[in-house]
């Protein structure tokens, strides 16, 4: 995992480059309180690709969607030792909800907490991760979260897919 020079984990944007956390939240405040009169979904995805015959990249990704106006996203890279396929969606599951309590605890007694949350995992009814589905699921849904699975876990599987 990458850290800034404060001590923070590194997360990037698109428009604005490397930012800490405290960054990121703030940005993410003034994008909503920009268009108040729209409806947001603050949503995180985890995808991975694989380095070698043991290590995988796993990049998470922050979507602020606005509803009918777009968004903007952030996301943080971090490397593991895998070794199953199993071992590997579990692991992207895990990191998305590790982030996702980290999140609510950075935001705690923000508005943020108002609107729509989701987890997005890289997993539909079809391919090799089919019968996974409804363990992932029901992992992230018994930790109190969303979730949205291929086709409609774009923040997974399009946005942290972008920066594998």
């Amino acid at each position: 995992m990458s850290k800034n020079k404060d001590g923070s984990e590194k997360f990037y944007s698109p428009t604005l480059g490397e930012l800490g956390l405290p960054a990121v939240v703030g940005r993410i405040k003034e994008y909503m309180e920009s268009e108040p009169e729209y409806k947001y979904c603050l949503i995180i995805g985890t995808d991975s690709a694989g380095r070698n015959h043991s290590g995988v990249d796993f990049v998470t990704a922050l979507v602020v969607h606005r509803l009918g106006g777009g968004g903007i996203y952030f996301w943080k890279k971090k490397y593991a030792e895998i070794h199953s396929l199993r071992e590997r969606i579990y692991h992207e599951a895990a990191l998305s909800l590790e982030f996702a309590q980290e999140l609510l605890v950075t935001l705690h007694g923000e508005e943020f907490l108002a609107y729509d949350f989701e987890i997005h995992v890289d997993m539909g009814k079809e391919g090799e991760t089919k019968e996974m589905i409804a363990e992932v699921v029901g992992m992230i849904r018994g930790s109190g979260f969303n979730v949205r699975t291929k086709p409609e876990s774009y923040g997974a599987s399009s946005v942290a897919d972008r920066y594998t």
